[in-house]
């Protein structure tokens, strides 16, 4: 077994199960999907660490969630085999391969067009041909391929996401960390006879995607 290889495992069974993550096919997606091949080069020895991994290149910072919430917020989802699912702010694309192993069709959005472009040729790299990766604002989701079963949030929002709402399905749901008010929290968004229905999972921080920031209030 390769170091990676027992490093994959430590992370789920010492940060992932350890959290409540009892879904059995979100445990073997994170078993099998290699999370350093999403990380660059010079960071992979951090790839399993329970840390927001920076795996940016430009100037806004990009970032893989912490493995632990990853889980559990992919087990919130409880994605089925034939679910259409948006991943949004995907960054490398870790969490767009995860869900790929669990839903029929993944579309994944990213505002860094570089690492969109890395995201596409990482799950390539691992053949998950149900996966497209586009470069687009975090704000704006994926039209083309709605509506949407599930959406899954790759990182916090300050702000409600108004138009990723627009594009779910009826009975859809959207998954993700609130940090509206304090103190940040997991959500569930579930969308039922055009009405959207709001519950907290559980405390959680992650950072914020980019374009659902709080915008600055002017002061004197």
């Amino acid at each position: 077994m390769s170091g990676f290889s027992t490093a994959r495992l430590k992370m789920v069974d010492g940060q992932v199960r350890t959290s409540d993550v009892t879904d059995r096919r979100v445990l073997d997606a994170m078993l099998t999907v290699p999370r350093e091949a999403f990380v660059p080069a010079g960071r992979q020895a951090l790839a399993y660490l329970d840390l927001d991994l920076d795996v940016s290149e430009g100037a806004d910072k990009r970032f893989l969630i912490k493995p632990q919430l990853t889980g559990k917020l992919l087990q919130a989802a409880e994605i089925g085999e034939g679910d259409n699912v948006l991943v949004v702010g995907c960054a490398t694309g870790y969490l767009a391969a995860l869900t790929a192993k669990l839903a029929r069709q993944v579309t994944a959005t990213e505002c860094d067009s570089a690492l969109a472009a890395k995201a596409k040729d990482a799950v390539a790299a691992l053949g998950l041909a149900n996966v497209t990766c586009k470069a687009a604002a975090c704000t704006e989701g994926d039209p083309s391929a709605a509506p949407y079963d599930v959406i899954i949030l790759n990182g916090a929002a300050e702000v409600t996401p108004e138009a990723l709402l627009g594009q779910l399905k009826e009975g859809g749901r959207l998954v993700g960390v609130s940090a509206e008010s304090r103190p940040p929290r997991a959500m569930i968004v579930t969308h039922t006879h055009g009405e959207f229905g709001h519950r907290t999972l559980f405390d959680a921080a992650a950072p914020v995607l980019p374009g659902l920031a709080r915008t600055a209030a002017f002061v004197f």
